[in-house]
Parts: C-alpha cells; sequence; structure tokens
C-alpha cells in the first residue's frame, strides 16, 4: 500500500512508520528537512519538502496527518499559539489541495487530533460525542478536525485521532516524568484530582493500522486506554513501579507561574473513554496503567 505521512519524525511518527514499513507498505514522508529523514528512519522511504512537488498522477491509498509544532516544548506567546495552529491547520489546507488535484482519490485519510478536544472537564466522563468546554486546546483541535473533514466532499474516508497521553520508553510524557522521579523528588501536580488519559504508543500504532484495514470506521476516535487514571493515581503507581519516593507535590500556583497557559496541559481534567473503539472491538494490549509501564521498563531498560 502506498502511504504518505506528514509528522513522519515525531514521537509517534517514527514508530508508525518503522510498524507499516517492516508490513511491506510504502511510505513517503513530508518533512520541512527532508535530508535528516533516511538519517532519522531509515532508507526505505522516499521523502519530500514540499507537498506541491506531487504530481496530480500520484497515488497514495491513504493519507497519514500527524503534523504539527510542539505544542509544550515553548511559551504560547500570540505568535507562538500562530505558529501552533498553522502548522496544523494551514499544512491540512495544503493536503486538500493535494487531493483535490488528485486524479486518484485517496481512500483514507487519518487526520490528528488530541483530547485537549473537550477541554477541562473535572471528573465528568467524556466519550467522543461529549460537548466540549471551550479554551485554546480545544478550539485548536476542532478547527484541525473541521479542516480534515472537508476531504470527505472527495470522496475519502476520514478518521480523526484523538490522541491521548502517549506513553513509550524514548520521549513524549513518560520522559518528562521520569526525570524527577529517578532523582527522588516526583509528585502529584496541583492537587492530583485531574484525569490523565493515556496510551501506550503500540496501541496507538494498532489503532492506526486498525483504521486502515476497518473501512467502515469513520469520524472521531478517543485514541485512550480505557482505564484513565487521576494524577494522584498514576503518581503513586509510577513511583511504586521505580521504587521512587514521591514526596515532592508541585503547586498549581508553581506551574502557572512557571508554564503560563500551558500549565492547562498538565492540570486540566480529561477523563476520555475509547467508546467507539470498544464498540469496534479494539482490542487494547495495554489496558491498564501498570500493564504500560511494566511492558516499556522491561524491554527498554
Amino acid at each position: 500500500m502506498n502511504i504518505l505521512m506528514t509528522g513522519g519524525t515525531g514521537f509517534i511518527g517514527r514508530a508508525l512508520i518503522n510498524s507499516l514499513v517492516k508490513e511491506g507498505h510504502k511510505v513517503t514522508v513530508l518533512s520541512r528537512t527532508p535530508d535528516t529523514v533516511n538519517k532519522i528512519i531509515g532508507n526505505e522511504l522516499t521523502s519530500l519538502s514540499n507537498l506541491e512537488q506531487l504530481s496530480s498522477k500520484q497515488h497514495f491509498e491513504v493519507i497519514i496527518n500527524l503534523a504539527g509544532a510542539p505544542i509544550f516544548d515553548k511559551y504560547w506567546s500570540d505568535a507562538r499559539k500562530q505558529v501552533i495552529r498553522d502548522s496544523r491547520i494551514k499544512l491540512t489546507e495544503q493536503l486538500l489541495a493535494y487531493i483535490a488535484r488528485a486524479s486518484i482519490k485517496p481512500e483514507l485519510l487519518i487526520s490528528g487530533s488530541a483530547i485537549g478536544y473537550y477541554g477541562d472537564q473535572g471528573d465528568t466522563v467524556l466519550n467522543e460525542s461529549s460537548t466540549p468546554h471551550h479554551d485554546f486546546s480545544q478550539r485548536l483541535c476542532a478547527d484541525w478536525e473541521s479542516s480534515a473533514q472537508q476531504a470527505e466532499q472527495f470522496g475519502v474516508r476520514v478518521c480523526l485521532i484523538r490522541t491521548g497521553l502517549v506513553l513509550a520508553h524514548e520521549g513524549g510524557l513518560l520522559q518528562r516524568m521520569l526525570r524527577p522521579f529517578n532523582l527522588g523528588l516526583g509528585g502529584i501536580l496541583g492537587n492530583g484530582q485531574q484525569w490523565m488519559s493515556w496510551i501506550h504508543r503500540d496501541d496507538w500504532i494498532s489503532i492506526a493500522k486498525f483504521m486502515i484495514s476497518n473501512t467502515a470506521m469513520q469520524g472521531a476516535y478517543n485514541a485512550t486506554a480505557p482505564q484513565p487514571v487521576t494524577n494522584r493515581a498514576f503518581t503513586k503507581i509510577l513511583a511504586q513501579h521505580l521504587k521512587r519516593p514521591a514526596l515532592f507535590p508541585v503547586p498549581a500556583w508553581f506551574l502557572k507561574m512557571l508554564l503560563g497557559e500551558r500549565a492547562d496541559l498538565v492540570l486540566a481534567s480529561q477523563r476520555v473513554l475509547p467508546e467507539r473503539l470498544l464498540a469496534e472491538n479494539f482490542h487494547f494490549q495495554y489496558p491498564e496503567l501498570l500493564s504500560a509501564l511494566t511492558e516499556i521498563s522491561t524491554h527498554h531498560e
């Protein structure tokens, strides 16, 4: 199968590409720095720097759209917020322009989103049809999804993957948390009552491949494990697993002072369930947190 991917050099994209290439798929990666793609991922790929390089005759059965400037790494100035939006929405619009001129349309567009779509909702249990609470992350995700769904006018099946907190050994949320915990400085964030809807990266990859093979799937899906936990519970389980204390809570006021508006990313509460995936009989390899942490540490020490 011919697959076009954006965001292929990221934390999720690299692992997904490796999995797809092993299965024999041909992957083309869009990157601002195409010369680095093969260094990062390997030589089995085609890379390009601009979608305008694609002719109308080039055909991809599947497009996977994961591109986006990092949302946590830099202070959210107005200019940075615009970069975050443009890197997602404008690129999606460029994909739509390619789809419009392609003589044979792709069968499927898998487009990134996040559980930030729901906003801060406390203890409320959230599924794909839940009403969102509006903030910057919510508007970003909603506009990104709306842009991607325009591909449907060309007869393309669109799946939106609302990603939770992704866990794996060499990046993402867990890497940020491990540093203080390994120094014995771990602790709850804020009051610890906020819900963390997480997912093992292997399960995320399986979801994307499930969307490719199951042609009935369409619309938004929550890419989260079926057992979300509070930050307090996450902290306790991680500390016990690492055999480290968790004695140093980080007050909400300090996080807000340190991170500004980005503090919402660690203090906001989203208790998200993958109801549509479960209804499709998707099987989670790591449904509960301890099994995910055990796999990560066992295979990657």
